[in-house]
């Protein structure tokens, strides 16, 4: 443990690059919106400040759900699953859109008859969400 570091870290087990993958799910409705990897710092900002923050992996820095598009996440409860690799995050999504394709939550596509089809219509264009 580092210094300054909760002690319920912990039992938190990071994979080889630091990282433990994060569901966030509708804390009304069940539905998972998405998910997405956190790091130690993420999820301790996360659990001070209960809004959803992530790592980025494709940009290497923190991921401040809603920083671009205003659709953060309010975090109602936060759970580790029984081997301690997995954070389930019980969310409130603002703005209804947890996706950055603009559409309520990331899993829109259906495996049917060996083609994906998309099932959930866009909510808001990316383009105008995104600047």
């Amino acid at each position: 443990m580092t210094q300054n570091q909760p002690a319920w870290l912990n039992e938190v087990r990071f994979d080889g690059n630091g990282l433990i993958p994060a569901i966030a799910q509708d804390h009304q409705t069940g539905d998972i919106l998405m998910v997405a990897w956190m790091n130690a710092e993420s999820l301790a900002e996360t659990v001070a400040t209960r809004r959803a923050v992530y790592w980025s992996r494709s940009r290497s820095k923190l991921w401040r759900k809603g920083e671009e598009s205003g659709h953060h996440q309010h975090v109602h409860e936060i759970r580790l699953d029984c081997d301690g690799d997995v954070i389930l995050l019980k969310v409130e999504q603002v703005g209804g859109i947890a996706c950055h394709t603009g559409r309520h939550n990331c899993f829109f596509r259906r495996l049917e008859d060996g083609n994906w089809v998309i099932t959930d219509p866009v909510l808001k264009d990316p383009e105008s969400i995104y600047k």
